[in-house]
C-alpha cells in the first residue's frame, strides 16, 4: 500500500509544474525567489513558518501577487508534509488541512493563479489518501473534476483526470480507471491549451492498455499511440516496458529479449514504472525459456496485480495450465483479502464519521433546544419570578434524565453497531470462501471434453460437494442464532439410543477430516443404551464439536467417546483431538458469539456458542476441560439420564 502512496505522491508532484519564466522559475521578485527557496529546501522542518512569513512579507513589499500565493502553497505542504510522518491523523487535523485548501484556493482565484486552486485540492487528496482514508480521497476528488467540469474549465479537466486515473491505478482497479483515461485523452486531443499540450499521453495511452485483456488489438492500438505521443525518455522507457510484456505473450522472443535488456539497463524503470520489474522478467524468463516453471514467484508481487496476472497469463500461454491456475489462485486469494482490508478500512472511516456527525447532529439539536427554552424563560421573567424558578428545575430534571435516556441508547446503538460491522464483515469473508470455490470448480468442469481426466472431475466435484456442506452449515448456524434470539427454537424430547447419535454424529462430520487425521468412536457405554433427551439435538452439539476439531487437527487423530461414570446420574460424550489446544485462560471466551481464536480458520465463530445455547435449553452442559494435558483439546457434553415418562409429551 505504500508504494502506491509514494507513486500517488510522485504524480501529484509531478502535476504541479511551475509556469515558464524568464528570470527564474517561477518568474518571481529576486527578494521573494531567494525566500521561496529556503522553504523548499526545509519544509515539514524546524524552521519553516519563520521563512515562510519572510516570504510573504517581501511577497507584500515587493508587490508579487505569484509569491504570495505560494506562500500558501507551502503553508499547506507543510503542513501535510509533518502529517506524513503519522500512522493516523485526528478529526481536528484533517480539518485543519481542509482549512488550509480553501484558504489557499480562494487566494488563488482572487490573485489569478488558477492552477494552484487544483492543487490545494490534490494536496488535501493526496494527505487523506496516504493515511488510508480513501473515501475521503475520492470524495474530494470527485469534487475537483465536478467543479472543473462545472466551470467548464480545460485545464481543470485534464488536472482532475489525471488524478482521478492515478488513484485508481494506485488501487489496482484499471477497470474503474478506464473511464477517467479515455476522457483524459479526449481532453488532450481536442486542447490547445499550451500548459497541457507541453505534457504527454504516452503514459495514459500505456495506462489505457492495462485495461484490456493481453494480446488484444486495443492493447495493440493503445501501444502504438502511447509510442507516438511520447515527449520525453520515460515515455519510452514505460513503452518498452510494456511491450517486453506483450512479445513475451505472443512468443515474439527477439522483441522481448530487447525491450527487456533496455528496461533493465535503466534504474529509472524501477524508481518510476515499477519496482518489481526484475523479479517480473524473472518470471517471464523462467516460463519462456524453460528455465523451470517452479522458479516462479509472486510472493513479492502482491502490490502489483496487474503483473501478476500476465505471469499467469503468459504461463498459461505456454501450456503451463497448472502454474497458471495456481498464480490465479493466489490472485483471488490476494483480491478477496485487499476488498476485505479496504472494506474494513472504508467502514471504520465511514463509522467515524457517521459517529462524528451524529453527535455534532445531537449537540446542535440540543443547543437549539436550549437557546429556545431560554428565550422562553427570558419572556416568562417578565410574568412572574416564581413561575421561572419552577420551570426551571423542573425541566432541568426532565433534561438529566433525557440525557440519561440518550446517553444509554447511543451506548446500545454503539454496542450494536460494533456487533453488526463484525458480524457483516466476518459473514462477508466466511460465505465468500465456500462460494468462490463451488464457482471456480464449477467453470473448470464446464471446459471441453479432455481438459481434465475423469479423476480430475470428480476431485473437483469432491470440493463442490464438501463447500457446498460448507456453506448449508454456516447458514444453518445463523438460522439456529437467529431461532435462539427470537424463542422460536424448540426442543422435541423422545427416546434417544446414545451410541446411535455417537456413530450418526462420526459419519456426518467425517469429511470435514484434514488429510492424514483419523476420527472414532471410542464408545463407553453399553448397547443399546437409550435416554429421554432431544437426539437431534445432541447429534447436532456432537457434530459441531466433531467440526471444531477437524478445522483445528491437521495430524493425528480425533475421538469421540461417551461415559455413565464420570458424571454419575450424566451421560457424558468427549471429544479429544491433537491439535493446538486452546489456553486455559480462553476456556470461557470461546463460547461466546464470533469468537475466533484463529482468524484464519474458516467458521463464523459461532459453533460453540451454539452448542451452549442449545445444552442450556435441555439443563445439559458444555465445556473446556482445562484438566486435559496430553496435548490439543478435550470438549465435554454433559446430558442427564433421564427415562421415558409414562405419557410422553412435546416439551
Amino acid at each position: 500500500m505504500k508504494i502506491c502512496k509514494y507513486l500517488l505522491t510522485a504524480f501529484l508532484l509531478a502535476l504541479a509544474l511551475p509556469l515558464a519564466a524568464q528570470n527564474n522559475p517561477f518568474n518571481l521578485n529576486d527578494e521573494c525567489y531567494s525566500y521561496f527557496v529556503k522553504t523548499e529546501e526545509i519544509v515539514g522542518q524546524p524552521g519553516f513558518d519563520k521563512v515562510n512569513e519572510a516570504l510573504l512579507s517581501s511577497a507584500i513589499a515587493n508587490g508579487d501577487t505569484k509569491a504570495q500565493t505560494l506562500y500558501y502553497v507551502g503553508r499547506m505542504k507543510n503542513l501535510t508534509r509533518i502529517l506524513l510522518a503519522k500512522k493516523t491523523t485526528t478529526e481536528a487535523e484533517d480539518e485543519k488541512v481542509l482549512k488550509y485548501m480553501a484558504e489557499l484556493q480562494e487566494v488563488a482565484m482572487k490573485l489569478g493563479y488558477k492552477q494552484y486552486y487544483y492543487y490545494a485540492s490534490e494536496l488535501a487528496q493526496n494527505h487523506f489518501y496516504n493515511h488510508d482514508k480513501f473515501e475521503r480521497t475520492l470524495e474530494l476528488a470527485e469534487s475537483m473534476l465536478m467543479e472543473a467540469i462545472n466551470m467548464d474549465d480545460e485545464y481543470g479537466k485534464w488536472v482532475s483526470l489525471r488524478y482521478m486515473v492515478a488513484l485508481y491505478i494506485a488501487q489496482n482497479d484499471f477497470l474503474s480507471a478506464r473511464k477517467y483515461i479515455q476522457d483524459a485523452l479526449k481532453v488532450y486531443n481536442t486542447s490547445t491549451d499550451p500548459t497541457i499540450r507541453r505534457q504527454s499521453p504516452s503514459r495514459l495511452y500505456c495506462d489505457l492498455a492495462d485495461t484490456y485483456p493481453i494480446g488484444s488489438d486495443s492493447v495493440h492500438i493503445c501501444l502504438r499511440h502511447a509510442i507516438d505521443g511520447s515527449k520525453h525518455h520515460l515515455d519510452t522507457l514505460r513503452w518498452k516496458y510494456h511491450v517486453a510484456k506483450l512479445a513475451a505473450y505472443n512468443r515474439n522472443l527477439d522483441a522481448y529479449e530487447e525491450a527487456r535488456d533496455y528496461c533493465l539497463r535503466d534504474p529509472n524503470v524501477a524508481a518510476q514504472i515499477s519496482n518489481t520489474t526484475a523479479l517480473l522478467f524473472r518470471n517471464i524468463d523462467a516460463i519462456v525459456y524453460d528455465q523451470g516453471v517452479e522458479k516462479v514467484s509472486i510472493d513479492s508481487m502482491f502490490m502489483h496485480l496487474r503483473e501478476v496476472k500476465f505471469i499467469a497469463n503468459i504461463a498459461e500461454e505456454y501450456g503451463y495450465k497448472d502454474k497458471a491456475f495456481e498464480i490465479e489462485k493466489q490472485l483471488v486469494a490476494i483480491h478477496e483479502q485487499k476488498l476485505s482490508d479496504q472494506n474494513r478500512a472504508r467502514l471504520s472511516e465511514f463509522d467515524a464519521r457517521m459517529g462524528n456527525d451524529r453527535l455534532h447532529a445531537d449537540l446542535t439539536r440540543k443547543e437549539s433546544e436550549i437557546n429556545h427554552l431560554i428565550t422562553a424563560l427570558a419572556v416568562a421573567a417578565f410574568l412572574i419570578l416564581a413561575v421561572i424558578v419552577i420551570l426551571q428545575i423542573v425541566h432541568s430534571r426532565a433534561l438529566e434524565r433525557r440525557n440519561r435516556e440518550l446517553m444509554e441508547a447511543n451506548e446500545k446503538v454503539l454496542v450494536a453497531n460494533a456487533a453488526k460491522t463484525r458480524f457483516v464483515q466476518n459473514m462477508s469473508h466466511e460465505v465468500r470462501t465456500p462460494l468462490n470455490a463451488i464457482v471456480g470448480f464449477s467453470q473448470l468442469l464446464t471446459l471441453p471434453d479432455g481438459t481434465f481426466s475423469p479423476e480430475e472431475k470428480d476431485d473437483f466435484s469432491s470440493h463442490i460437494i464438501n463447500n457446498t456442506k460448507m456453506l448449508t452449515m454456516l447458514l444453518d448456524d445463523i438460522l439456529n442464532t437467529s431461532s435462539m434470539d427470537s424463542g422460536t427454537y424448540t426442543i422435541n424430547y423422545e427416546e434417544g439410543e446414545c451410541n446411535f447419535i455417537c456413530e450418526a454424529a462420526i459419519s456426518s462430520a467425517e469429511h470435514r477430516l484434514q488429510p492424514g487425521v483419523t476420527m472414532e468412536y471410542l464408545g463407553g457405554i453399553p448397547r443399546p443404551f437409550s435416554i429421554w433427551t432431544d437426539p437431534r439435538r445432541v447429534q447436532q452439539i456432537l457434530i459441531n464439536l466433531l467440526t471444531n476439531s477437524c478445522k483445528h487437527t491437521s495430524k493425528g487423530w480425533i475421538h469421540l467417546a461417551s461415559s455413565l461414570d464420570e458424571n454419575p446420574g450424566y451421560v457424558t460424550f468427549s471429544v479429544t483431538d491433537t491439535g493446538p489446544g486452546v489456553p486455559a485462560e480462553q476456556a470461557e471466551a470461546i463460547f461466546e458469539r464470533f469468537t475466533k481464536l484463529n482468524e484464519f480458520v474458516q467458521g463464523t465463530g459461532l459453533g460453540l456458542s451454539i452448542c451452549r445455547d442449545i445444552a442450556s435449553r435441555m439443563d445439559a452442559r458444555v465445556y473446556l476441560d482445562t484438566h486435559y494435558t496430553e496435548g490439543g483439546a478435550r470438549f465435554v457434553f454433559v446430558v442427564p439420564v433421564r427415562q421415558a415418562p409414562e405419557n410422553p409429551s412435546k416439551l
